[in-house]
């Protein structure tokens, strides 16, 4: 078993370990109400999804799994992981998608006066996403926005423009380990009370990419509607990388 950060804070009794990552027991609504208490002590908390993908690439990242398990908040992205838990004696509440609480937060932020920043994504998609919301809740407060485009000399700038910019949330729009890897190294020098990686979100919102119905979404075959619109983006990860899933979920089940 790989060593792991001891997870603190408020949400400490809820937090559960599958293959290696913490996971918080914790339903749409109690994710939502954790995030407002974020916000309100000001302090900069990272938030991170696992999914059957992520579970894969931290089984071989050290580095990737050690800031999964700092992160202040992790929910479970994905109906297998769901599924996992309950095979394992330890069942989720339920799956938390990162691209239902990101909608739900831009909701809430219009409500509660909190300023966003978007992260990430092409320039079109990451401007088209800003003002779709911005017409939905015209009472929204952007911080700013910016793609996810830039050289690796230019990142403290983007780091410095964040931090300037002040928000209370950040969605970052970039691929992983990318985004968790940027998140760990600047989220505490951004000082944002609430950053969240959101991967390829902003092309659903931004009609590039369509979400699976619902059916789909609840019966775990979204990622099956996704490879069927990018097949040959999506087929290794899907059918190569992520089949090792199968192989870590029956060694735990070994275990037990």
């Amino acid at each position: 078993m790989s060593t792991m950060a001891t997870p603190t804070g408020p949400r400490q009794a809820q937090r559960i370990e599958m293959m290696g990552c913490y996971v918080d027991n914790l339903s749409m609504e109690d994710t939502l109400q954790t995030i407002e208490g974020f916000i309100a002590s000001g302090q900069p908390h990272q938030h991170v999804v696992v999914n059957v993908d992520k579970l894969v690439k931290a089984q071989k990242d050290p580095e990737l799994r050690r800031i999964i398990n700092e992160c202040a908040l992790i929910n479970a992205d994905g109906m297998p992981v769901v599924w996992a838990s309950r095979l394992l004696g330890k069942p989720l509440k339920e799956r938390v998608a990162g691209v239902d609480l990101f909608d739900a937060l831009m909701g809430r932020a219009a409500e509660k006066g909190w300023r966003v920043y978007l992260l990430g994504a092409k320039e079109e998609i990451v401007s088209k996403v800003r003002e779709i919301y911005a017409q939905r809740y015209p009472q929204l407060v952007f911080a700013g926005h910016r793609n996810g485009y830039w050289k690796p000399e230019q990142e403290q700038q983007v780091v410095d423009e964040i931090t300037a910019a002040r928000a209370d949330l950040l969605f970052v729009a970039i691929s992983s380990p990318k985004k968790e890897q940027f998140l760990g190294a600047y989220q505490a020098q951004m000082k944002i009370p609430f950053a969240m990686g959101v991967g390829g979100t902003f092309d659903v919102f931004a009609g590039k990419v369509k979400r699976a119905p619902v059916w789909m979404q609840k019966s775990g075959l979204e990622w099956f509607y996704r490879f069927l619109q990018e097949p040959r983006r999506m087929f290794r990860r899907y059918f190569i990388e992520d089949m090792a899933f199968v192989r870590m979920l029956a060694k735990e089940l070994r275990r037990r």
